[in-house]
């Protein structure tokens, strides 16, 4: 062997811990993964009708706007979350309407902490949940109070609905109003006092 290869050795050698060092050292400094709110928190929610990433149905679309669903809100139900809530709060957005300004189709807010699951039509005037002391319905973009399904426009692309559960660090929120508040005005205050957050997203379009 050479002189030559010796250095040769010797370089990719110091090279080679060189990049270990490193390596450790960006292990230990690092924080460690960043997780969307919800994930890795073990809060999670799931539908019988609906899977991420998929389709809703026409039992939930809207009816009306040149829609002909049934206007119903799916069935949800979410595991408890990390930390002990308050209360929990569900919504659907838009985020593809409005000239990328979204749309609010649901604010249902006020659920007990012992709530881990909405009955399909839970959104709709008349249903147990609307009709129980303390829980409440924001009136959403389509000026109605309570769920109003997808209806994006006629061959527009499909458009995504964002159904998020809230766990809070309060019970109520608006106690006294004796007024319905807008859907963008409770979702701020949801996410002023959410303590984690759970997604499930799906499309429509037609």
């Amino acid at each position: 062997m050479q002189p030559a290869d010796f250095s040769l050795l010797r370089w990719l050698g110091w090279r080679s811990r060189l990049l270990t060092l490193l390596a450790l050292a960006l292990a230990l400094g690092s924080p460690g993964p960043m997780h969307a709110a919800g994930s890795g928190s073990g809060f999670r929610v799931t539908s019988p009708v609906l899977a991420e990433g998929g389709v809703f149905r026409l039992e939930q679309v809207y009816n009306g706007s040149g829609c002909h669903g049934k206007n119903a809100s799916p069935e949800l139900h979410w595991t408890t979350p990390s930390k002990a809530a308050q209360g929990f709060a569900v919504t659907m957005f838009d985020p593809d309407a409005g000239g990328g300004h979204g749309w609010w189709h649901w604010v249902i807010f006020n659920l007990p902490p012992q709530t881990r699951t909405l009955a399909a039509g839970a959104g709709t005037a008349g249903s147990r949940e609307s009709s129980t002391p303390g829980i409440r319905q924001a009136r959403n973009d389509f000026g109605d109070v309570g769920y109003s399904g997808p209806c994006p426009p006629q061959g527009d692309r499909a458009h995504r609905y964002v159904i998020t559960v809230y766990a809070l660090d309060v019970p109520a929120l608006g106690n006294g109003q004796s007024t319905t508040p807008e859907a963008a005005a409770v979702a701020a205050q949801l996410e002023r006092h959410a303590l984690a957050k759970a997604t499930l997203t799906a499309k429509f379009g037609r």
